[in-house]
């Protein structure tokens, strides 16, 4: 038989929830106030006083890992909750992994709480989800925008890196997560870094530890130089009319977890996302000028390739002296190509920011800034950083649609020989022009040199800003930069690129190794 509640402000508040399961423990989904932002959801409860101190959580991890059930526990902790009262309260109205949003709750101050703070929860999107390697590229830009936008957020107390404790096992996949995971914040996060191990027995999580340790997770170490982490039981909403003894073990775990978290989460120093943000910025330039790269190379070799056919096509005609020679040659040239693209969630707009000046494509791979140019990734200090003039951001735009260098087969309709007779001196318009074809091939591949150190030092950026450098989203482009590099004769540069290729963690590798696999 289930005891009275004897705490007047659980009573208050259950006058005030809907009852969705009578069992033991009764379950009770909370009134909250909801508003939406983009892809940002924030869930309000209580009456929110700026004049309080707030605390926030940020929770990261794998899908399925139980971030969902987590903000309940910490709800239910907050309000004062005992095993005792039989009464388990929801804030989260949705089954773990349902939405690809990231979800802000917002518990403020109200009767009955016992912590002297009010406590605001970030639920992320999971990593390593059924939908692969693109779905978490899309929870990447939802992070992203939670902390660049107006009501985002601009500082953290704590990054929650949610797992379970129980059957975590040193896999190729785990190692993605923490990659995907760590190789978003800026270094200086590190002490805000701890592991949430749910599915807990209370025993020391030997196999997730031994994780966190292949991987080299730079987070919160305690004394004896080991990850900080806190143990909790994901069970509490379960019926416990049988295996009582288990299920008041099972929250004495997420109690004493919970004791300990919130007592860090007071005395650790907020840090704000300043650097964060600046490192997925680097991350997606250099993948912008990467890929601007690859299109200058493309068509650097399709010039050469119209050069060799008109040189050979004057050898054929070089007797014909006083005669235009008309010559078909595959000549290179930028067209428009649509891609997928257009409104969303009103505010924000997915396409291309690309470049008229340049007839360049700066970010082509799903920008979702807003519908102006100026606030892409790519843009610093009101300048493109990709394309080859470094043009203003206000030249640019943001269309469905992208630059592709094709080529065209024409007739070329080259100049007449011709010979100055009064200084008995030839000269050709023909040479001229081959001059001129080779000038701009020579211009392509300087744009195409400036692109490589560019590279390099969106690169040498992250090593100096992110928490974990040597990561996925850099070692895809490391053989291909440091090919290129080797091409330019920059020695000092290939060395250092080197260096950090022999520097990926095992870890890493695992990393790179399930990526590979998972985009057969």
């Amino acid at each position: 038989m289930q005891k009275m509640i004897e705490n007047p402000t659980l009573t208050k508040l259950i006058s005030t929830c809907d009852l969705i399961s009578s069992g033991h423990p009764k379950i009770y989904q909370l009134k909250t106030e909801t508003k939406k932002f983009g892809s940002l959801s924030k869930v309000t409860f209580g009456t929110k006083d700026t004049k309080q101190n707030n605390k926030t959580i940020l929770l990261v991890g794998e899908t399925g890992s139980g971030k969902s059930s987590l903000v309940n526990v910490i709800f239910n902790h907050v309000m004062g909750v005992q095993f005792e009262d039989g009464v388990w309260f929801q804030i989260v109205d949705r089954q773990e992994g349902e939405t690809p949003d990231v979800i802000i709750y917002e518990i403020c101050s109200c009767e009955g709480k016992i912590l002297p703070y009010s406590i605001t929860i970030i639920d992320t999107p999971g990593y390593g989800s059924t939908k692969g390697i693109k779905q978490d590229d899309i929870v990447t830009g939802r992070m992203r925008e939670l902390f660049e936008t107006e009501n985002g957020f601009h500082i953290v107390h704590a990054v929650g890196l949610v797992m379970k404790a129980t059957d975590n096992r040193l896999s190729d996949r785990l190692m993605y997560i923490f990659d995907s995971v760590m190789s978003l914040f800026g270094n200086d996060m590190e002490k805000n870094i701890v592991a949430l191990m749910t599915h807990s027995n209370g025993r020391t999580p030997k196999n997730a530890l031994q994780a966190l340790e292949v991987a080299n997770l730079r987070c919160a170490k305690n004394e004896n130089n080991q990850p900080v982490y806190f143990l909790f039981n994901n069970q509490q909403n379960e019926d416990r009319t049988d295996e009582a003894e288990y299920f008041t073990r099972a929250d004495r775990i997420s109690e004493k977890g919970m004791r300990e978290f919130t007592a860090f989460v007071e005395k650790v120093s907020p840090q704000k996302l300043k650097i964060t943000t600046e490192v997925m910025n680097e991350r997606i330039r250099l993948t912008a000028c990467i890929q601007n790269l690859l299109d200058r190379i493309r068509l650097t070799e399709q010039k050469e390739t119209e050069i060799k056919q008109i040189q050979e096509g004057l050898k054929m005609h070089e007797e014909e002296m006083g005669k235009e020679v008309t010559i078909l040659v595959d000549e290179p040239y930028v067209t428009k190509e649509g891609i997928k693209g257009g409104q969303k969630w009103l505010i924000f707009y997915q396409g291309a920011v690309t470049c008229p000046v340049c007839k360049e494509n700066c970010h082509k791979d799903g920008c979702t800034k807003t519908w102006f140019p100026e606030f892409c990734e790519v843009m610093r200090g009101g300048h493109c950083t990709v394309c080859s003039k470094k043009c203003p951001a206000s030249v640019h735009v943001k269309q469905t649609w992208i630059y592709k260098n094709t080529t065209r087969r024409v007739e070329k309709k080259i100049p007449k020989r011709k010979h100055d007779c009064e200084n008995k001196t030839k000269f050709e318009d023909q040479t001229l022009y081959l001059e001129n074809l080779e000038k701009e091939k020579q211009q392509l591949l300087e744009e195409k040199s400036k692109l490589v150190d560019e590279a390099y030092q969106h690169v040498i950026r992250l090593e100096e800003i992110a928490l974990k450098v040597d990561s996925v989203s850099i070692n895809v482009h490391l053989d291909f930069l440091i090919e290129k590099t080797k091409e330019k004769g920059d020695t000092s540069k290939v060395q250092k690129l080197e260096e950090l290729k022999r520097k990926v963690d095992e870890g890493t590798k695992a990393a790179l190794r399930y990526k590979r696999v998972s985009q057969v």
